[in-house]
């Protein structure tokens, strides 16, 4: 059965229906043989695997690599939804094939060599046969390489990854459509576990903005998955991490309207409300097993309960519980002289001077968005602006223009904490951006999405963890943090 409308890849622009076989069968000759893995030729999409590139509508030409003089290149037919490899400038004996991968490039099924196949006697140049990129009947988010091995070597050369571009009609989409390559339909997650929700949320924004419905199975799937991981309806011992989910099942409630998403997230905000102790005067301890108190953890249980009060008709709980977040919060010296936010307060409840990680920097902002919505009380936007304008001004956080975090990580294929937070940031100052009707921070928002861009991406439209480049690695955390910035940046 073809793909459900809700799963259905879409293409980036409309393209003429066909393109003369001939044109195309003048770039290679045709492989009429049998392709020597004809077991990996399994998947049907549009059309099935190894078909003819004579067939194919059109020809884009994305990555290349050379090796011994020879020339391998990708070849994508966007409008087909599928690719073949070739090598030009070499002589019989050349074995070129096809790579598919659905994690991103991080490993290939089957031991792919897709239509692999060498070059005649008679022949400088050779390919392969088209095969699918994606497997949507199983929610496969794909990318394919081309390689190739030269008629006596024993290095294998191979292109960078890359992918049709259907389900990229903007740089935000394509950048979910990488971040889905993540994503684990066996277990419901990306990657890590509040890391998981933050990424969900990325995804399910970028929904909302683009119109793109492609991956909403993931909402769901991750709930069902997941509703029993833990402790239980998306709760643990760290309360900040039910804080993430909380927010993420709030999202989910106002992309789906299913009302089990807003209980669950109701359910977080009271686990939350639970730790809510006298000592340091008040907030939300960081751990169920620790008295201490942190930024980010009274952060998102002001957002949440915020939140949750602007989608609850008649609502008095959790708007009090906001207030009293946010003027404990001002009066607890987490906020510093320069109006940026450190990471906690220490043993005597005064403020530690640790890091003011970029991410506490920006819930506050959606936190402060949610609690306006909910009172009314411009004071909350004056602190708001306050805040933000300390943020995106610092040359520590901002060094040569551009959003760093502190310590920014490297070589860690993105999968630390750290790696998420940009994304947070940029997530809460676009929130509050929307909020102020001079929409101050668009320029900001724009700049940092342009740079992003420009200097911190691959051939699969994946980030690294340095927006000001260069590109170094990429995985979750970082790419969840790129699809923040850019589904800001489309709305600002």
């Amino acid at each position: 059965m073809p793909p459900s409308t809700d799963s259905a890849p879409r293409p980036a622009r409309l393209r003429r229906a066909a393109v003369l076989a001939g044109l195309l069968a003048c770039l290679a000759p045709a492989v009429t043989s049998t392709p020597a893995h004809a077991a990996n030729s399994s998947i049907c999409n549009k059309y099935c695997d190894a078909r003819d590139p004579s067939h194919a509508t059109s020809d884009r030409i994305p990555v290349t690599a050379s090796s011994n003089g020879r020339t391998i290149a990708l070849h994508l037919s966007d409008n087909d939804v599928m690719g073949w490899a070739s090598i030009d400038g070499g002589a019989a004996g050349d074995e070129v094939w096809l790579d598919r991968s659905f994690d991103g490039g991080v490993s290939w099924t089957n031991g792919s060599k897709l239509g692999d196949t060498k070059t005649p006697s008679g022949w400088t140049g050779w390919r392969s046969q088209m095969y699918n990129v994606d497997d949507w009947n199983n929610a496969g988010v794909g990318a394919l390489r081309a390689c190739a091995r030269t008629n006596g070597a024993s290095v294998t050369v191979c292109t960078q990854w890359a992918r049709v571009d259907w389900n990229a009609a903007s740089q935000s989409e394509a950048a979910a459509t990488a971040l889905m390559m993540d994503y684990d339909r066996s277990t419901g997650k990306f990657a890590g576990w509040w890391t998981s929700a933050t990424s969900l949320t990325a995804i399910i924004d970028n929904i909302r903005i683009s119109g793109m419905p492609s991956y909403k199975y993931a909402i769901s799937t991750t709930y069902d998955k997941l509703i029993g991981a833990e402790d239980g309806n998306f709760t643990n011992s760290y309360l900040d991490d039910t804080g993430w989910w909380g927010l993420a099942w709030v999202d989910a409630y106002d992309l789906t309207g299913d009302s089990r998403y807003l209980a669950t997230a109701r359910t977080d905000a009271d686990h939350m409300h639970d730790y809510w102790t006298s000592t340091c005067g008040g907030g939300v301890q960081w751990e169920t097993t620790a008295s201490g108190k942190n930024a980010i953890t009274n952060e998102l249980y002001l957002q949440l309960n915020a939140a949750l009060h602007n989608r609850i008709s008649g609502d008095t709980t959790y708007v009090q519980r906001a207030k009293d977040e946010w003027s404990w919060f001002q009066g607890s010296g987490l906020i510093n002289s320069g109006h940026t936010v450190n990471d906690g307060l220490n043993g005597s409840c005064a403020n530690n001077g640790d890091t003011t990680w970029t991410y506490n920097q920006g819930v506050i902002l959606g936190g402060l968005t949610e609690l306006y919505k909910a009172t009314g009380d411009s004071a909350v936007l004056d602190s708001a602006r306050t805040l933000a304008d300390a943020s995106t001004s610092s040359s520590y956080l901002n060094p040569g223009g551009t959003l760093h975090e502190p310590y920014e990580p490297d070589g860690t294929g993105c999968t630390s904490n750290g790696d998420s937070f940009k994304g947070e940031y940029a997530r809460g100052l676009g929130l509050l951006n929307k909020q102020l009707a001079d929409h101050p921070y668009s320029s900001y928002l724009k700049a940092q999405a342009a740079t992003l861009h420009a200097k911190d991406r691959d051939a699969l439209d994946q980030y690294g963890p340095h927006w000001a480049g260069a590109y170094t690695v990429t995985g979750n955390g970082c790419q969840h943090s790129a699809l923040d910035l850019l589904n800001a940046a489309q709305e600002a």
